[in-house]
């Protein structure tokens, strides 16, 4: 192999991963959330779950892609595990359809493929044609790419060393390990089912030695999943589980049938097989090399998903069994229940990252909101007990509040420079606004329970007029608290009401300020009380700021889903 080939195998190599990549963000920015609004719909069909999972890996191309998807829906409570099962089935199987492109050979018309998409995605305006645009100039660019990886190997039939390297695939511990290692290396089963197949399109491979390699690549794409799983919840973690059984079962399965029928190598453009079932096969397979890759990979995955899917909650049962519930581990422990981390590392990583982290985020500023409304029912509490007794309780709430809100801000930091999708990238800045001023209500409840302090150090006493409107002030608030973590928010009566109650804390403010200076002039509050009041008042006014701008960015968030 010259210097010239091996140069040109890593041109080859790079503009196929490249297109590949190209085709998968051009297809997730196209499109934007369906993809989780599909996904969110599903039911418990099993039948329905498998062909929305394979429905969805075929779009993105990615089964990594729709598995972390499903991770972050398990973390986030929108899937149960048991409808995960199904997806991941489904993913395996949609999964091969990069293979099933690559094996038409179309390569023919790859130039034309990246012409048009480079000119849609260049000189058109709208975007969603530009998406179109990349998805097609991927598609051009990975076909490029695989005619010259093919052409580059063909040399290495020659070189003894390379092909006893190939020829000791037929060792099937072998074979797998090599297809695992090499696709947790990259975290794309389709990118490296590719490499596979241009392998055998030179001669370099015989089909004998690939199926194993190839039984291997269905393992090792389970990588993406188990990383985005790391810091999941325990029912998350299950799901990679799953994930792996139904690959590690499958390829036991296979290796025993193909140990069980030994198959010859291609000869003279023919494969040869011995037995009946090596006759049906030979029957069945396409005469490419490639062809022949691609039907055993599809093949690999509907056979597996068949024999597996009566037993797809036994699969989900054992998995608990695997990893059952911790009793030592403590939920007090501040931690982010449903957010999971970006792995910026794996671009298959990156790929529905809005449909996972998007309800993540959501619930995760429940949480949040759910905290800061805690906080506000004791802080107000604590001032007409005149009790600083809850004090230590509302400023352990406010560092978990504040923890959520850096956590959640590191997130979307993150997430929006991988987003491609205007309508979720706007979704995303509005939790960003969101979270922010949650973060503001629990510092005013912190400033409201901090008073306490003074009334019992000075011994401040409020009038009875003045108690009145504090218990007041506590009832707003916490309806507008309520209002704001209703399950239907979002509409536009939903933030009329919003709107409305922030009115009201505004005009209460005004109305108490006026009593306020009233009690001040007849002597009836001391000057301590007067100022602590006014404080209050600042704080309860902003309080139902932060909420109408909370209110103003759900309605927002959903007239763009």
């Amino acid at each position: 192999m010259q210097i010239t080939d091996f140069l040109s195998l890593l041109g080859g190599l790079a503009l196929f991963l490249y297109g590949m990549q190209m085709m998968s963000s051009g297809l997730e920015a196209a499109a934007g959330n369906r993809m989780k609004s599909i996904l969110e719909k599903l039911t418990a069909n099993r039948f329905l779950g498998v062909l929305v999972g394979a429905g969805i890996t075929a779009v993105i191309q990615s089964s990594s892609a729709t598995t972390v998807m499903v991770v972050g829906f398990v973390n986030a409570g929108i899937m149960t595990l048991n409808q995960a099962v199904w997806i991941i089935m489904g993913a395996n199987i949609g999964t091969t359809v990069t293979g099933l492109l690559i094996a038409l050979d179309v390569g023919v018309l790859a130039p034309l493929f990246a012409f048009v998409g480079v000119v849609f995605a260049v000189f058109v305006k709208k975007p969603q044609l530009q998406h179109i645009g990349l998805i097609l100039a991927g598609l051009g660019v990975l076909f490029i790419g695989m005619d010259m990886m093919s052409a580059a190997m063909a040399p290495l039939r020659d070189e003894p060393a390379f092909v006893n390297l190939m020829a000791s695939f037929s060792n099937p511990l072998l074979g797998i390990l090599a297809g695992t290692v090499f696709t947790a290396i990259i975290q794309s089963s389709s990118a490296s089912v590719g490499i596979l197949q241009a392998l055998a399109n030179s001669g370099v491979i015989a089909y004998a030695n690939s199926v194993f390699v190839l039984f291997g690549q269905n393992i090792g794409t389970c990588i993406t999943a188990v990383l985005a799983a790391i810091t999941a919840n325990r029912s998350a973690k299950r799901t990679t589980i799953i994930h792996l059984m139904f690959n590690i079962i499958g390829t036991i399965l296979f290796t025993t049938l193909f140990l069980l029928f030994p198959i010859a190598s291609v000869v003279d453009g023919s494969l040869v097989l011995p037995g009946p079932v090596g006759q049906f096969l030979a029957g069945a397979l396409p005469s490419t090399p490639a062809g022949q890759i691609a039907m055993t990979h599809t093949s690999f995955n509907i056979v597996t998903t068949l024999i597996l899917l009566p037993l797809g909650n036994y699969l989900a049962k054992l998995s608990t069994v695997i990893l059952p519930e911790l009793p030592g581990e403590n939920p007090d422990e501040m931690h982010l229940e449903y957010l999971t981390p970006i792995h910026s590392n794996s671009k298959d990583g990156v790929l529905g990252t809005s449909a996972i982290y998007i309800d993540q985020i959501h619930n995760e500023l429940g949480r949040m909101l759910t905290m800061a409304q805690s906080n506000i029912a004791d802080s107000f509490q604590a001032v007409l007990n005149r009790d600083a007794a809850l004090l230590p309780k509302v400023e352990e709430t406010e560092a978990y509040v504040d923890y959520l809100n850096k956590e959640i801000s590191k997130h979307i930091s993150t997430l929006i420079t991988y987003e491609t999708n205007e309508r979720s990238s706007a979704i995303i800045s509005s939790y960003f606004t969101i979270t922010g001023n949650i973060e503001r209500i629990g510092d005013h409840a912190v400033n409201i329970a901090g008073y306490t302090k003074l009334l019992a150090e000075k011994d401040i006493v409020f009038s009875a007029d003045a108690v009145a409107e504090i218990e007041k002030m506590r009832a707003v608030c916490l309806e507008t608290m309520n209002t704001l973590l209703r399950p239907t928010a979002g509409d536009l009566g939903w933030l009329t009401e919003v709107a409305a109650l922030e009115q009201k804390i505004d005009d209460l403010t005004a109305q108490f300020r006026r009593g306020h200076i009233e009690r001040m002039k007849a002597g009836v509050c001391s000057d301590e009380a007067c100022v602590l009041y006014s404080e209050l008042l600042t704080d309860f006014e902003r309080i139902g700021d932060h909420a109408l701008n909370i209110g103003q960015e759900v309605a927002a968030i959903r007239e763009r889903t």
